[in-house]
């Protein structure tokens, strides 16, 4: 962090369409205590984040600002301005978040759609909208890298494949290991894990293709094998089936109740760190919706990034959780 002089500071490529904002700035004037560092572009002096305390320290008098420096380019810096005005300060419009993601979708393609999401505030599933309309002028690498730093292929047949064979080689392995070995998200290991417990190729579209999960050559060629497999599908089957009818009919208190009172649970730290969050998450829905309309309108987005993040990550916890249950309960399933 250093002090540099106001006068010697340019403005930079806001994402904001309707320039500053005047009350903003009063108000950051009127407060006593020191704001946070602006961010500058080393090189040119522009401002990457923080025109309105610039303006808030020319009201107040000083003649200097502490300044944080970026070196990166052009288009690194204006994805920089995104994130920061996104995740704190006065909120981007939508219109204004809409308008940076598709920029970056220009000047950073090889980005995922979620990665640019949590960079510009809206949905992935806004981002792949908008990078479907550019496609036609912006070509699209083959690969992409996700919000984790990784790369992955677009067309995920290898990932796929290489998922298959993982499967086949360590039937236990959580999907997130499998994810992180194969190069490919833990929702894609879970579509390949089922496909081949229904005897389908791991790549969708692959019909006439069927995937014996590697164990034919072991167990021997022929209409047993075939037999078995069947019957292992259908055991599958009634047992997803059965599973759905009992939760259809669960209780959450009466079930939470009954896990706080298993002693397997509340004699384990990690145990009582999972009933812990099941407690946070059993409120019923006025609560939510009394939780939903106190949150002000400036802390719209990031509330909405985050609960998007939690409940994919509980729903990844959910489908490694069912796919271990399901491997102890009918072992041959996924052999």
């Amino acid at each position: 962090m250093t002090a540099v002089p106001i006068h010697s500071l340019r403005p930079g490529d806001s994402p904001r369409s309707e320039g500053k904002d005047t009350n903003h700035v009063a108000q950051l004037a009127e407060l006593d205590a020191p704001l946070p560092p602006i961010l500058v572009e080393r090189d040119t002096m522009r401002v990457i984040d923080g025109m309105h305390r610039v303006m808030a320290a020319l009201l107040k008098g000083q003649e200097t600002i502490d300044v944080e420096f970026f070196d990166g380019s052009t288009d690194d810096a204006f994805l920089r301005a995104v994130e920061a005005n996104v995740s704190h300060g006065l909120p981007l419009s939508h219109s204004d978040r809409r308008a940076a993601a598709e920029r970056i979708i220009q000047t950073h393609p090889h980005m995922s759609d979620r990665a640019i999401a949590r960079a510009a505030g809206l949905g992935a599933k806004t981002v792949a909208t908008i990078r479907h309309r550019c496609a036609r002028t912006v070509p699209q690498p083959a690969t992409r890298v996700g919000r984790d730093g990784r790369v992955r292929p677009l067309n995920s047949v290898e990932g796929r494949q290489r998922a298959a064979q993982l499967i086949a080689e360590r039937p236990f392995a959580s999907l997130r290991e499998v994810a992180r070995l194969a190069g490919i998200s833990p929702a894609t290991v879970s579509d390949v894990r089922k496909r081949l417990e229904s005897g389908e190729s791991p790549v969708p579209g692959s019909e006439g293709h069927r995937h014996d999960g590697g164990d034919q050559d072991a167990a021997g060629a022929g209409e047993g094998n075939g037999g078995d497999r069947a019957g292992a599908q259908a055991r599958s089957a009634k047992a997803k089936a059965d599973r759905r009818v009992r939760l259809l009919h669960l209780d959450p208190a009466s079930v939470l109740d009954k896990l706080l009172r298993d002693p397997s649970l509340r004699h384990k730290e990690e145990g009582r760190q999972l009933l812990r969050l099941l407690q946070q998450n059993s409120i019923g829905s006025r609560s939510w919706a009394d939780l939903s309309a106190v949150v002000p309108p400036h802390c719209g987005a990031l509330v909405v990034e985050l609960a998007r993040q939690f409940a994919e990550t509980w729903a990844e916890f959910a489908q490694e959780l069912d796919d271990r249950v399901r491997s102890v309960e009918h072992p041959t399933a996924t052999r």
